[in-house]
């Protein structure tokens, strides 16, 4: 007899809990790790201080911040801890990825990815390479914690997929996504103005690639009634408060749809005339997503790693002590090529 999957114990293991009353009760004691990944300059930091009250202008996020949050539940409750974390730089710093998401946070850890839908032909590498550096990632933390303790990493794929059921209780997924996912278009503002047959093409393919990887996905801009509907997205991935049923797949209004909420048929086939789909040979539902996507909009060839500016240079770090013993080695390495230089010359000239 086959063993059960993963799939079938988190079923079961939902339906245990919702026989014992204790589903809707809403919260859990203890911390959850937010990680915003997506589009340099798309505005994961104007987001991450929204949710948590702070009234600061934005500043550029150079690498890898953390700040956190803290949110009361009642008298003598304990605080809930959020710690958010950010990736700067857009797909430059895949790199690290790997600090905030270790064993040790994995189980109560999720995904914002801010996408610019003003910038629609950065769109699809942009959540490619990050979202597949994110699972590579997670796959490689639990795979390391099944040598050295197998039951701990079990206990964890079952909690994942546990949390995945219970959004998903038909199992019409296509690949989910590890860990919890959310997928925020920014700038929407821009957006509304763009063609409209455009925006359809942007919005379909943005909500298959939600539903294909079990996500949550809404547009937000500068309007404060659309940050307010992220906030409490967000309230809900740091401390398990305030879940939306709500939906919207208009693609004349922002889109918001919970995960879950959305299907295959109501996406319907990639925006392509049926006597053409058969150009374009793909392997899987995504990788003909892709194709049909990048023939709309291709990516550009750019090289990110060119828009990384010096942090030492950045007027909001400056530190007057360091400042200035960095001009002086900097004088000094100066002065020891010319010496070196010229030693060199004199050597050729001698020989």
């Amino acid at each position: 007899m086959p063993s059960e999957t993963f799939w079938e114990i988190a079923k079961a293991e939902v339906e245990k809990h919702r026989s014992n009353g204790s589903e809707g009760d809403g919260v859990e004691i203890g911390e959850k790790s937010v990680f915003f990944i997506g589009s340099k300059n798309g505005g994961k930091t104007t987001i991450i201080l929204r949710c948590l009250d702070r009234d600061e202008p934005p500043k550029p996020t150079l690498a890898l911040e953390y700040t956190y949050g803290r949110k009361a539940k009642g008298h003598n409750i304990p605080k809930d801890i959020a710690h958010f974390w950010e990736l700067g730089g857009g797909t430059s710093l895949l790199d690290l990825i790997s600090i905030p998401i270790t064993s040790d946070t994995l189980r109560t850890f999720s995904i914002v990815l801010v996408l610019d839908l003003s910038k629609p032909n950065d769109l699809w590498p942009t959540m490619e390479n990050l979202l597949q550096a994110t699972k590579s990632h997670v796959d490689k933390v639990i795979m390391k914690l099944g040598k050295t303790n197998s039951k701990a990493a079990s206990e964890m794929r079952q909690k994942i997929w546990c949390n995945l059921q219970k959004d998903h209780p038909d199992h019409e997924l296509i690949d989910p996504f590890p860990i919890p996912l959310v997928i925020i278009g920014s700038k929407y503002d821009i957006f509304q103005d763009f063609d409209s047959e455009k925006r359809k093409i942007i919005c379909k393919t943005l909500r298959f690639v939600a539903h294909y990887y079990g996500a949550s996905l809404m547009f937000t801009s500068k309007s404060e009634a659309l940050l307010l509907k992220i906030r409490g997205v967000i309230n809900q991935l740091a401390f398990g408060i305030g879940k939306s049923k709500s939906i919207s797949v208009d693609q004349n209004k922002p889109l918001f749809i919970t995960a879950g909420l959305d299907s295959l048929s109501h996406i319907g086939s990639p925006p392509v005339p049926d006597n053409d789909i058969g150009k374009f040979h793909a392997r899987s539902p995504m990788e003909l997503w892709k194709k049909v996507y990048e023939n709309l909009f291709p990516p550009k060839s750019t090289n990110t790693l060119k828009d990384i500016k010096d942090p030492a240079k950045d007027p909001q770090y400056a530190e007057s002590e360091v400042d200035e013993m960095r001009i002086q080695k900097d004088q000094e390495l100066e002065q020891y090529k010319r010496s070196s230089s010229q030693s060199w010359k004199q050597i050729e000239l001698d020989s």
